[in-house]
């Protein structure tokens, strides 16, 4: 399909419109098909839109893109050039788990290289954005050039059997040496030595020799290059995985211009990269290293990566990623203090290594971490040595581009004999997966053995077939009795006109074996074909064990025909380290049961002796040593078919202990204190062993307390008169060559147990008993603590009385106490190896007194002129203890006296009370405090004042309630104070103003304190709601009956007809087209009115905007027309009236130029201009001309006519002899336009000649004497200040000017600074000097004359 292009309008349905709205999202276009979209639907958007892609030819491309709109749109995808209308090309897929669409293209050639569109549509709107795809040709176009010579060679075989089989050696030769990618010789360029064999292999380079040679060569071009640009590069690292989803590749550079530009290419396209480490690529320089980075791996991020100095290249680095993932991840591991944690994971394809991480930290093989990998290269594991607080955190595994990670948790040790003190280290291990990984991992290498048989019949298979399909042709073409060709007894065709050359020797093999995936290399020299029969039988071994077994190829020889590698290995040797005296083992894999090997031990053949076993079990070829020594150490190779793996055994010696002299050393060593303690161990190894002793991790050195001996067999370690401090683990370490080895005992050393702790935790102290709680000793000396010895103090005596023994508990309970006394404690602690030091308690109080808390504010309960009864509530602490009484206390207004109303000794029993000690017509306030056991408590806070007198009647209804103000959430009340009738109702002293909205029926008091005034005003009222309200007068003797309004109210405003509030409205505008147009008009109404605009008494379009506010009105037109032109009319009205007004607008431009002007002469004097009227004429009826005339003598532009509304004008008083100019101008409101310009009109007149005669002229000198306008000035300087003196002088021709200081001249002085400009003579003095004092002096002279000023300089602090 064709794209439309971006001004064509897209269509829409019948009723739609198509409006441009803008996307979150830059470059999604989108257009809405209705005007107003209703609430909770929407238009679609694309939330993530598909990004262009630059590609390899013949891998995946995919597009995805997330889109948002309710309904949920429809989406297609298309492409400029052509369709995608092919399912096998282009699949469109949506995943509903993560929300995308998208557009796969796998195997993508060439040809679909284009522009391609995303279409999102609902009934709302559509969606559209735009991506493209670029395709990278495959470099030298090789397989499909290998495609061309075969199909070329097999087209050749047909016609010449013997020409085509004589050449084909030659042209695979050329072939295969024409075919070396450019890319190969990049990546040697940057490579190590030691990579240099890999890289042949893998590229299929047999010619090693030759690759050298060519290679110097290359690097020599290469530097030169290098050298115009680049001083010194080193440290080449190649690109590899460092973080999960981050490669980097590195190294370090010198260049000779810091501003030269760096490319980076992959795959020989340009990839943009940026500092910003979030970029995809991205590069860092610190200093001379460069470190470029590829964030968010992908298998499209496979390739090869190189840099490029202005052009040259620099660095090329090959990235593979291996098609691996994780069938088993690692996980989380919770592990104790100094035990091992184990990480272990299973990948779903062989990898000799990958890569761990810890704390976002790689990790190495060492002494910390051990990293292994099993056999089968599946199982990848990893061990955490000694775990402690430090190890903990998050651990991952990086295989490729895929990871996985857990958390590493370290729980400290829950012994509570080793808190405080650095735990033994532990032999158990914490995590990994056991027998279930070793089930997966087998059932994984299964179905990988499966896969690569399957691969091998294939190629079989194939290789059958395509043998068949030469042969057919070779029968066909060439005739049956041919001297060049004979028949075997397979019918294979073989050559016999030479001799049969012999066959070379297989390339030697890697110690692993070859793979199975990889094809068979081709050898370097032509072979003969031979039929089966004609194969001779492979000769036997030399004894020596040096010449391998050689194979001989069988059928067609065709260039793309694929070798069976025959017998090879599938698990090669690995080296093995054993113990001497130990047994150990070593064994291969082979891929066929029915083939034999040879055993060799540096260069020799090796046989079965009593302690070397040779053992055949299938596959697998062992080599079996029942017991190592030194004599075994050496290289050994297994040779089967011609194929071999090669292994080193190293005997080693370390150092070792008996077990039972272990088990032994390992036991406790307990003394007692001051006696001394003795660790011997006996061990055998190669010498020389370092011998080092260890207490609780510290290395012990022979002092007066430490003796240590040395041999060759045994260590014996001495500790003189020990202490307590001296407990701990003890430990042997032995190292040599070999190894390092480790034996652990325990030093317990006893003593008396150190004195308890404090401080006590109070449990109870009552006035009957005391019940407290200690601290255990911080060390027990060793020997569990049997019994506290307790002795007792009573504070105020001297003596102790002795409690005697009790259980080891740190708790006792003292039942004999006096209530209010206070006592002390000594505490000791009892072992069997002795008592401790005293420990002495703080005071304890038995039976503390506590008062109780204050009661609730006394209330009111009645009140007459001779008694006044008051309620409270008990308090909330009582102390403790019962509550026994209350004491009840009253206070006069204005006094600061309490008295006590009830007697001392007859508390209160009751929580009422009635107080009659009260005089009629005082006001008294009253507090109340309890009683318990220990006292009287604190007081309650006062009560509200209260008058001794009989009650009062409640007040009657307030009089007069009206509203006096309102507005939408307020409304004011005002009211009169009811009248007082004695005996019936007294005097109100406050008000309560209570409120119902007109849908309840509860009314709320809108105050909750009587208020004084008679006016309130409630707040907080929802606007134009209804309300009923009314008042309630209230006094001592209650609240009298509530004054309700007649009607209810409306929360608005008071009624206010409309009214215009500016009083200078501009009823007249001027726009100037394509400007904006605005009018505001302020008003006042209430309620609030209804708005109505019109232009020319017609409602206004939708391209003008209204905004209507409280009080405020506005008419907005964005970018104006001519036909906005006309007069608006608000109308403004509500309940109450309405009011008008009306603005004309009138919307023009610049006006256009009139046309060409026109001079006539119809009367002599006068000449009459006529033009063409301007474009602008007809569009406004306000346009009108001005006339602009100058003439010959006056030559100034003056104007002679204006606000005409006619297109001609006679202008008068045309004089003959002059020429005439005229401009005319059109005009409007907005400006006047360029002028329009006539001819130039002029009538040509005779002149008589006019003789004129001047009286001769006299001549007139202007030259003046030199005078002195200004005159120079007196001046006192301080000495070392600036000095600066000036004067004017006039003369004509200008004067020569000399400055003299007490008669000597100074012009020539380098010390002044001294100008004369435009008459004004002046002398700079920077620092003034004693002998810069004296008379200065201006001389003037000139040939007319001559003119002197002087005046005096003197210098300020001279003595």
């Amino acid at each position: 399909m064709k794209f439309r292009k971006s001004k064509d309008e897209e269509p829409t349905a019948p009723g739609q419109v198509a409006i441009r709205k803008r996307s979150k999202v830059p470059g999604v276009m989108i257009t809405q098909f209705v005007e107003e979209i209703p609430d909770g639907k929407s238009h679609p958007e694309f939330t993530r839109k598909p990004i262009a892609l630059t590609i390899q030819e013949g891998k995946l491309a995919i597009f995805k893109a997330i889109i948002t709109g309710d309904p949920t749109p429809t989406v297609t995808w298309a492409r400029n050039n052509g369709d995608i209308s092919d399912p096998e090309r282009y699949i469109v897929s949506y995943d509903d788990i993560s929300g995308e669409h998208q557009l796969q293209m796998s195997n993508v050639g060439v040809d679909q290289a284009d522009t391609y569109k995303c279409f999102a549509q609902n009934e709302f709107g559509r969606a559209v954005v735009t991506v493209t795809l670029n395709i990278i040709e495959v470099g030298f176009k090789k397989s499909k050039a290998m495609q061309e010579a075969r199909l070329e060679q097999r087209e050749k075989a047909a016609v010449d059997l013997k020409k085509t089989l004589r050449t084909r050696a030659e042209t695979q030769k050329k072939e295969n040496d024409g075919e070396v990618d450019e890319k190969f010789w990049e990546l040697l360029l940057s490579a190590d030595k030691k990579d240099y064999e890999r890289i042949c292999i893998e590229y299929g380079v047999t010619d090693f020799r030759g690759m050298l040679r060519k290679l110097n060569e290359k690097k020599k071009e290469i530097e030169e290059q290098r050298a115009q640009f680049v001083e010194q590069l080193s440290n080449l690292r190649h690109i590899e995985v460092k973080t999960p989803g981050c490669a980097e590749f590195e190294f370090e550079m010198d260049l000779k211009d810091p501003n030269a530009r760096i490319f980076l290419f992959k795959d020989g396209v340009m990839v943009p990269f940026n500092t910003d480490t979030d970029d995809k690529h991205c590069l860092r320089q610190v200093g001379r290293k460069f470190t470029f980075s590829v964030n968010g791996l992908s298998p499209e991020d496979a390739g090869l990566y190189q840099v490029d100095i202005e052009g040259v290249n620099i660095f090329s680095t090959d990235f593979k990623i291996p098609a691996v993932d994780f069938l088993v991840k690692i996980q989380e591991v919770k592990a104790i203090e100094r035990q091992d944690a184990v990480f272990e994971c299973v990948l779903s394809a062989p990898i000799s290594n990958i890569s761990w991480m810890g704390k976002s930290t790689p990790l190495v093989q060492g002494e910390k971490h051990d990293i292994s990998v099993s056999e089968d290269m599946l199982i990848h594991r990893l061990v955490v040595k000694d775990c402690m607080q430090v190890d903990k955190g998050i651990y991952a595994a990086v295989a490729g581009i895929k990871s996985c990670n857990a958390w590493l948790i370290v729980e400290p040790d829950p012994d509570p004999n080793n808190r405080g003190k650095k735990a033994t280290r532990k032999t158990t291990t914490a995590g990994g997966g056991g027998a279930d990984l070793l089930k997966i991992a087998a059932e994984q290498q299964e179905k990988l053995q499966k896969e690569r048989d399957e691969r091998m019949e294939q190629i079989k298979q194939f290789q059958a077939e395509k043998a068949k399909v030469i042969e057919t042709e070779v029968k066909e073409e060439v005739p049956a009795g041919s001297p060049e060709v004979h028949e075997g007894s397979t019918g294979t065709p073989h050559a016999v006109d030479k001799p049969k050359p012999k066959p070379k020797p297989e390339t030697k093999p890697d110690s692993e074996g070859v793979d199975e995936s990889e094809p068979a290399k081709v050898q370097k020299k032509e072979e003969q074909v031979t039929s089966p029969e004609q194969v001779p039988p492979p000769p036997e071994e030399e004894s020596t064990g040096e010449e391998p077994k050689k194979r001989v190829r069988t059928g067609p020889l065709v260039p793309d025909s694929v070798i069976d590698p025959g017998v090879h290995f599938t698990s090669g040797l690995s080296d093995v380290n054993a113990i001497i005296g130990q047994s150990a083992e070593m064994e291969c894999k082979l891929s066929r049961e029915d083939c034999d090997g040879v055993w060799y031990k540096d260069g020799k053949t090796i046989t079965d002796t009593d302690d070397l076993k040779i053992i055949k079990d299938g596959l697998v070829h062992k080599l079996i040593f029942t017991n190592c020594n030194e004599d075994d150490n050496g290289k050994y190779r297994f040779e089967a078919d011609g194929r071999k793996t090669e292994a080193i055994l190293v005997v080693e010696d370390p150092p070792r202990f008996n077990q039972d002299d272990l088990a032994k050393f390992s036991e406790p060593v307990i003394i007692k204190v001051n006696q001394n303690a003795t660790f011997k161990l006996e061990f055998i190894g190669r010498e020389p062993i370092k011998v080092q002793w260890y207490n609780e991790g510290e290395e012990l050195t022979e002092d007066n307390h430490v003796r240590i001996e040395k041999s060759s067999s045994h260590s014996r370690l001495l500790l003189v008169k020990c202490q307590r401090k001296d407990s701990g683990e003890i430990k042997l370490k032995l190292k040599n060559e070999f190894g390092t080895i480790e034996a652990l005992s325990k030093l317990i050393v006893l003593d008396k147990p150190t004195n308890p702790m404090g401080p006590i935790e109070v449990v109870e102290a009552s006035s009957s008993c005391v019940e407290f709680k200690w601290r255990s000793p911080k060390d027990d000396g060793g020997s569990p603590i049997l019994n506290y010895n307790l002795d007792r103090n009573q504070i105020g005596r001297n003596t102790w009385v002795k409690l005697g023994n009790i259980p080891p508990e740190a708790h006792y309970k003292d039942n004999d106490v006096d209530h209010g006394r206070k006592y002390c404690y000594r505490i000791r602690a009892i072992t069997a190896e002795g008592t401790s030091d005293v420990f002495e308690t703080d005071d304890i109080q038995a039976g503390t007194k506590a008062y109780p808390g204050p009661p609730s504010t006394p209330k009111v309960v009645s009140a007459f002129k001779d008694r006044i009864t008051l309620s409270w509530t008990p308090p909330t602490n009582t102390g403790g203890t019962n509550i026994v009484g209350y004491n009840m206390e009253k206070r006069k207004r204005g006094s600061n006296l309490w008295s006590q109303v009830n007697a001392p000794e007859e508390p209160i029993k009751g929580k009422e009370y009635e107080v009659k000690d009260v005089v009629e017509g005082m006001e008294y306030e009253f507090r109340v405090s309890a009683i318990n056991f220990s006292g009287a408590g604190e007081p309650s806070t006062p009560s509200e004042f209260v008058i001794a007198r009989d009650p009062k009647k409640p007040p009657g209804k307030v009089t007069d309630l009206k509203v006096t103000d309102s507005t939408h959430t307020s409304l004011t009340l005002s009211w009169t104070k009811p009248k007082e009738e004695e005996g019936v109702q007294d005097e109100a002293k406050g008000y309560f103003v209570e409120l119902r909205p007109a849908e309840e029926t509860e009314w709320s008091r809108c105050n909750s304190n009587a208020i004084i005034s008679s006016s309130y005003t409630i707040l907080g009222l929802k606007s134009m709601a209804m309300y009923w309200v009314r008042a309630v007068a209230t006094n001592e003797g209650g609240d009298g009956e509530p004054r309700d309004l007649d009607n209810y109210i409306i929360a608005m405003p008071p009624p206010v007809r409309p009214k215009f509030t500016d009083r200078k409205m501009k009823s007249f505008m001027i726009v100037r087209a394509e400007n904006s147009a605005r009018i505001n008009i302020n008003f006042e109404a209430s309620p609030m009115p209804t708005i109505i605009w019109l232009k020319d008494g017609m409602p206004v379009s939708k391209r003008v905007t209204i905004s209507n506010a409280d009080g405020l009105s506005q008419l907005l037109i964005p970018s104006a027309e001519r036909a906005d032109t006309g007069i608006y009319t608000i109308i403004i009205k509500n309940i109450v009236g309405q009011e008008t007004f009306s603005v004309e607008i009138r919307v023009t431009d610049d006006p256009k130029t009139p046309g060409p002007v026109e001079l006539n002469e119809n009367v002599p004097g006068t000449l009459t201009l006529s033009w063409a009227a301007s474009l602008d004429e007809k569009r406004d009826n306000h346009l009108h001309y001005m006339v602009m005339k100058r003439d010959s003598v006056k030559r100034t532009w003056h104007t002679v006519a204006d606000h005409l509304f006619n297109n001609n004008f006679t202008a008068v008083n045309i004089m003959p002899g002059r020429e005439y100019n005229f401009r005319v101008y059109a005009k409007n409101d907005i400006g006047i336009s360029e002028p329009s310009v006539s001819q130039t009109w002029g009538v040509v007149r005779k002149k008589e000649k006019f003789i004129l005669n001047l009286a001769p002229s006299k001549t007139c000198s202007f030259e003046s004497a030199p005078v002195f306008t200004v005159p120079l000035k007196k001046h006192a300087t301080p000495e070392k200040y600036e000095c600066y003196m000036s004067c004017a002088v006039k003369a004509n021709p200008t004067p020569r000017i000399t400055w003299y200081r007490n008669n000597i001249s100074l012009n020539a002085d380098p010390n002044y600074y001294i100008t004369n400009t435009c008459g004004v003579c002046s002398i700079l003095i920077l620092r003034v000097g004693p002998k810069d004092n004296g008379e200065y002096k201006v001389v003037a002279e000139n040939p007319s004359g001559r003119a002197e000023c002087s005046a005096q300089l003197t210098i300020l602090g001279l003595n």
